[in-house]
């Protein structure tokens, strides 16, 4: 009777102390810290598990349904993971469709995309540099580009945020090279008190106005004291006008603006004219739009780097355009829907079917585009904390946490948590919209547990809120 009832006192005082944690609320000092901010806890998302845990350490409006911002590639990244495998490559097919007969094609070359989302300068080089090695040095006819593999709505790019050159608008394409980018670098001249810029990878068809003046002021938030105005020639769409000016700190060094200019047809011919050119050779073509014929055997098939090394851009450096592209993936490894062309709705289909085979039920879960570039995304901190207690049991957690920024270390985390213990112990994936801040991942804590932390804000007052996420990962960090 009495080792019963010292049985029962323990099984009372473990679920007393269990309840303690989980309804003791935020710490003072984070509330503090809202409250000087005027944010209301109601605007929060908060959810901290210990792995191996049973239950969490804290929820806090952990089952409402808020917008992730960035945090959502989490949940595109470990599905493609999983459903695609660490070692999945996307193909780019090239097509001679004619005759070859000593090293020249007499019709066209096709290259057929297949939603690569690393497709970047050195890669195409590296296309170009193989269809070379195939013999091939003068194509006679044009280069026809195919998208058919996708089948998405048209969209503006600025109808996010009016914002139509920013290269975290690029849309997904099929066939996407070098995320139609154009980078404008910028070195100070101290010897002429000037600031030179230089454009790549192809000028022609931009003209810069240089206005910027050199200071002697510290680095900085530099990109906040300049302008870059980019206006498109009336006569020719793609011929831009780019326009800079204000300051440019001579301590800043070299520095780089990525811009997205020109539409993919425009800038595709005239890349692969400059690359092949460089190569030896020979083309005086059109570039135009069109669809493969069928039963026409591939020239050459050039693989993506695996999803492994992609997944490391995504989630460390937030790219939005690899993450759309990825999740526009998805829809074509289910065995219900892998037909092409891929779609939002099949990607959609191929999640939830995803999540519901890991018997995860997340009603208030919704998904635009997988990047967390939306106004309309959500999931819940729970949600998104269990998402995460999943991956680390998963066989391809390794991959998945490596893909993460590490605190003061690389990624989006590198500038933060620099003078704190927390740097180089959390594995975090940061988000950033108007109105919207969010933070989740694993933290490594002082007893060398390790913690799932997720933190998201939603409210019009965020702007200074990294301060109290930063603050709540470190209380975190030393909890007891």
């Amino acid at each position: 009777m009495t080792r019963i009832s010292l049985c029962l006192g323990s099984l009372i005082g473990l679920i007393a102390l269990s309840t303690s944690i989980f309804a003791s609320g935020l710490p003072g000092e984070i509330k503090q810290k809202l409250q000087q901010l005027a944010i209301p806890e109601t605007s929060i998302g908060v959810y901290v598990h210990e792995i191996g845990a049973n239950n969490p350490a804290l929820a806090i409006n952990a089952d409402s349904g808020m917008n992730p911002a960035s945090v959502m590639k989490l949940l595109t990244t470990y599905a493609g993971l999983e459903l695609l495998g660490p070692s999945y490559t996307w193909q780019t097919m090239l097509y001679a469709n004619g005759k070859i007969t000593d090293g020249i094609l007499y019709g066209d070359l096709i290259i057929k995309g297949h939603g690569d989302p690393k497709l970047d300068l050195e890669n195409f080089w590296l296309l170009i540099n193989r269809l070379r090695q195939t013999g091939l040095q003068e194509i006679k006819g044009n280069l026809v580009l195919d998208h058919s593999h996708y089948e998405i709505p048209l969209e503006d790019p600025g109808k996010f945020d009016g914002q139509p050159y920013r290269t975290y608008n690029v849309l997904p394409e099929a066939l996407l090279v070098n995320y139609r980018a154009s980078t404008l670098h910028l070195f100070p001249q101290p010897e002429t008190n000037t600031v030179r810029v230089v454009i790549e990878p192809v000028p022609e068809s931009l003209q810069i106005q240089n206005n910027l003046k050199l200071t002697q002021g510290k680095c900085g938030a530099w990109k906040n004291w300049l302008t870059i105005e980019a206006t498109a020639d009336v006569k020719d769409k793609n011929n831009f006008t780019v326009v800079l000016n204000g300051d440019f700190p001579l301590h800043c060094g070299k520095q780089s603006y990525i811009l997205s200019l020109q539409d993919s047809t425009i800038y595709t011919r005239n890349l692969f004219k400059y690359l092949w050119a460089q190569q030896g050779g020979i083309f005086d073509g059109e570039v135009i739009l069109g669809p493969t014929p069928k039963n026409l055997l591939p020239l050459k098939v050039y693989q993506s780097p695996p999803l492994s090394d992609i997944v490391r851009g995504i989630n460390k450096f937030s790219n939005n355009i690899a993450a759309r592209q990825l999740y526009l993936a998805l829809g074509t490894s289910n065995s219900t829907t892998n037909s092409s062309p891929a779609t939002l709705p099949k990607s959609d289909v191929a999640i939830r079917q995803w999540l519901a085979g890991k018997q995860m039920s997340f009603p208030e879960l919704v998904i635009e585009n997988g990047s967390g570039l939306s106004r309309q995304e959500r999931i819940s901190a729970r949600h998104m904390g269990q998402l995460l207690l999943s991956a680390f049991n998963s066989p391809v957690m390794p991959e998945f946490i490596a893909s993460l920024p590490i605190a003061a270390v690389d990624g989006t985390l590198k500038n933060r948590f620099s003078d704190t213990s927390v740097k180089g112990l959390a594995h975090m994936k940061t988000g950033s919209l108007n109105n919207v801040r969010a933070m989740a991942g694993y933290l490594l804590d002082e007893m060398g547990r390790r913690i799932v932390v997720v933190f998201f804000i939603n409210h019009d007052q965020t702007e200074q809120s990294q301060i109290v996420m930063d603050a709540f990962v470190q209380w975190v960090h030393r909890r007891k």
